[in-house]
């Protein structure tokens, strides 16, 4: 029997840090956090899983790409939605800032861009750390497929960088 309150304890952190990197907004990172569990618990009933952590952070990955490629499907949400919380810091000014959002904005879009594999390869990698082995692994791929998917994802983001 797996103890699932113990899993959301132990992984929940990095499930949230996951969706909230790539969203942005706590609300939508709230719902990817619960449509993750939930997917998680539905693999486990297909199969055992053998590394919770890796499995929980590819689920999150791959909600959040979701729900950022329908983010911007939606006429509704025209512009990029931004947390104003603002806490006084010794780190980078507000141009600083500015700038880190902007950029964080035109990633998100141009995730959305990317085949759905490729982005999720991206964010793994980059955002998450994941080593090459470790994602071919969870996504049932090769390690070499991963670097081309790899590859073609950095190449089309920085097309997409020169264009703008």
């Amino acid at each position: 029997m797996i103890d699932w309150q113990l899993i959301v304890d132990k992984h929940g952190q990095s499930v949230w840090q996951t969706a909230y990197r790539l969203l942005g907004t706590h609300s939508e990172s709230a719902d990817c956090f619960q449509e993750t569990f939930i997917c998680a618990l539905e693999v486990s009933k297909r199969q055992r899983v053998w590394n919770f952590s890796a499995l929980l952070v590819s689920l999150a990955t791959s909600r959040a790409i979701d729900r950022l490629r329908q983010r911007f499907r939606d006429s509704k949400f025209r512009e990029e939605a931004v947390d104003l919380v603002f806490v006084p810091t010794k780190g980078p000014g507000p141009v600083e800032q500015l700038q880190v959002q902007e950029l964080a904005g035109w990633l998100r879009r141009s995730l959305t861009q990317l085949q759905p594999q490729e982005a999720q390869v991206f964010c793994l990698r980059f955002l998450n750390g994941m080593s090459y082995r470790r994602i071919a692994k969870e996504l049932g791929i090769t390690t070499g497929t991963t670097g081309v998917l790899l590859h073609r994802a950095r190449s089309k983001l920085q097309d997409f960088l020169e264009a703008t």
